[in-house]
């Protein structure tokens, strides 16, 4: 009896499909229609919920009136504190510029000018860049003051700080140290360029006279010039810069005599 050779494909088991698909009587199947293949229908994009309404993070939803007067009422004491809490700052920025101000003169007070010469003497240390300070006395401020009276001195003294102002760097630190003396701090200015200055800014002083009621007098002011020192004391360095000046001026009355 003949032997029924086994017709599967290799590599196949028993229950294997037929390769290409192939179905009953050996035709090969048609392929199924992709929406047989995958199923139903994608489902249409959901759009996102609508966002809801809060206030201070809390839906609105979720508010009683009560709650909702006591959250409004919260806020308008929060702008209310913050509006205070603004001007609070602006009045105290403005106290602290007046307190730097001399009461006269468009320039610092003492106080702010050793704490601005503080400030140079450390920049010198830190970076090894010179500054100076220029020590100044306004010469017979006594007499203007007992001739034409006290307010024509103030005028003499409010002319001569603006002086100083017109003639010298933004950068430049300018005050009126008490009375008649003034002092200037030159950043990045060696010494010799800060003795030209000071001789500059005294010409300047002597070629503006003071115009006081019908009369000119004349302006004139003695300076001393001080290197500033690395790791000195502000207070030495006033001082120096203070007999330096009164050395001009005596130097000044000798040549004059």
């Amino acid at each position: 009896m003949a032997r029924i050779e086994d017709r599967r494909p290799v590599g196949l088991g028993s229950g294997s499909l037929p390769v290409g698909n192939v179905g009953a009587g050996g035709a090969a199947a048609r392929p199924l229609p992709v929406a047989a293949t995958q199923g139903t229908a994608a489902a249409a994009p959901v759009a996102p919920p609508a966002a809801t309404a809060t206030v201070m993070g809390i839906p609105e939803t979720e508010l009683t009136p009560r709650v909702r007067d006591a959250i409004m009422r919260l806020m308008g004491e929060v702008d209310q504190l913050r509006n205070e809490l603004n001007r609070t700052r602006h009045r105290l920025a403005e106290l602290e510029r007046l307190a730097d101000r001399d009461t006269l003169t468009p320039l610092y007070n003492r106080r702010a000018f050793v704490r601005e010469l503080s400030r140079a003497m450390a920049h010198v240390e830190r970076y090894g860049r010179p500054s100076a300070l220029i020590y100044f006395d306004l010469n017979g401020l006594k007499e203007i003051n007992d001739k034409h009276g006290h307010a024509a001195g103030d005028a003499a003294l409010i002319q001569v700080g603006q002086i100083l102002l017109d003639n010298t760097r933004e950068v430049d630190v300018l005050a009126r140290l008490g009375g008649d003396e003034y002092g200037v701090i030159l950043s990045e200015t060696d010494a010799q360029q800060a003795r030209e200055k000071a001789d500059m800014l005294a010409e300047a002083i002597h070629r503006r006279p003071l115009h006081w009621e019908g009369k000119v007098l004349p302006l004139d002011a003695a300076y001393g010039v001080y290197p500033l020192k690395a790791g000195e004391d502000p207070g030495t360095a006033l001082a120096a810069a203070d007999q330096m000046m009164y050395n001009h001026k005596l130097a000044r009355r000798a040549a004059r005599a």
